[in-house]
């Protein structure tokens, strides 16, 4: 079956890709066996090195994750309260860009593209630095909260505002037809409707959330993933005189990954679920009503 994008290949192309494939495949291999000859010449193989992190029988092993720990909490935690605060936001935002008048829409619109042309780290930085000066003082925790929501808050505005833009009007038009205001459209009809259908969109923000809240790093006092494994290499080298950066961020990212990639999941069984639903609906909308199905030969009810 040919591809909207592109032509189905044909017998050379295949043969082309296929060798081509192989040769990247042979490249990179030789490249990580480059690369684990390097390590193991600078000891970096030693189990010395990766028993803290993933030897359970090493006797650092427990306390080395117990702290790690403690920094997820806090990753998963200010994860959590960005995607509840850049969700309630973002609806608000989306739903005032779309209700708004021409007057004040502009407003709205400014606010969105000033916040999603701005690096995450950069809001991050502004939150923990010019909330204080403002006498704003909070838990170091809030300020990355904040920070990410300003960043993500826009994202999902336009997330939610394109699923509504995704669905028919002839719903929105027979709502106002009944006497619905347009908030009340919205609120009743459109965005249940946006929600289901941009929800693995949503879930796929959420990946990036989490990844966004290793950037916490520029927060003074504040003990996020990535940090507290800083402080364990710190540690390490400066008390036992095991210098074990790369162990420490090689467990950091699988735990990254493996977070990430349930997220992903969990939004593909979404969108499956999603899909399903939907043409169950349209099945259901398309069948005959049962009294106007023939009964009988010829139409005859008998």
């Amino acid at each position: 079956m040919s591809s909207v994008l592109y032509d189905a290949p044909g017998p050379r192309a295949r043969r082309n890709t296929l060798i081509g494939t192989v040769i990247a495949v042979v490249l990179l291999a030789g490249l990580v066996v480059l690369a684990v000859i390097q390590l193991g010449e600078n000891g970096q193989l030693d189990g010395e090195k990766w028993g803290p992190a993933f030897n359970p029988a090493n006797q650092y092993f427990v306390a080395t994750w117990s702290a790690l720990g403690d920094g997820l909490v806090n990753t998963v935690v200010a994860a959590a309260l960005t995607l509840v605060l850049a969700l309630a936001i973002g609806t608000a935002l989306a739903v005032a860009r779309i209700t708004s008048s021409r007057a004040y829409r502009w407003l709205v619109v400014s606010a969105i593209e000033l916040f999603r042309g701005l690096p995450v780290v950069i809001t991050i930085f502004l939150a923990a630095r010019v909330l204080p000066e403002f006498g704003i003082s909070l838990p170091p925790l809030w300020y990355l909260v904040i920070g990410l929501t300003a960043y993500n808050c826009v994202i999902i505005a336009e997330i939610v505002r394109a699923g509504v833009n995704a669905l028919p009007r002839g719903q929105s038009e027979a709502a106002y037809a009944v006497g619905l205001t347009r908030f009340q459209v919205l609120r009743i009809i459109l965005l249940p409707q946006a929600f289901r259908i941009m929800l693995p969109a949503l879930i796929s923000q959420l990946v990036v959330i989490v990844k966004d809240t290793s950037l916490g790093f520029v927060i003074f006092g504040f003990s996020e993933f990535v940090r507290t494994a800083n402080t364990v290499i710190q540690f390490f080298g400066g008390q036992e005189g095991i210098n074990l950066p790369l162990q420490m961020y090689i467990a950091v990212a699988l735990v990254f990954i493996l977070i990430n990639y349930a997220l992903s999941k969990l939004a593909e069984y979404v969108q499956r679920r999603t899909s399903r639903a939907g043409r169950a609906a349209r099945n259901k909308d398309a069948a005959p009503p049962a009294e106007l199905a023939p009964v009988g030969v010829g139409g005859a009810v008998t």
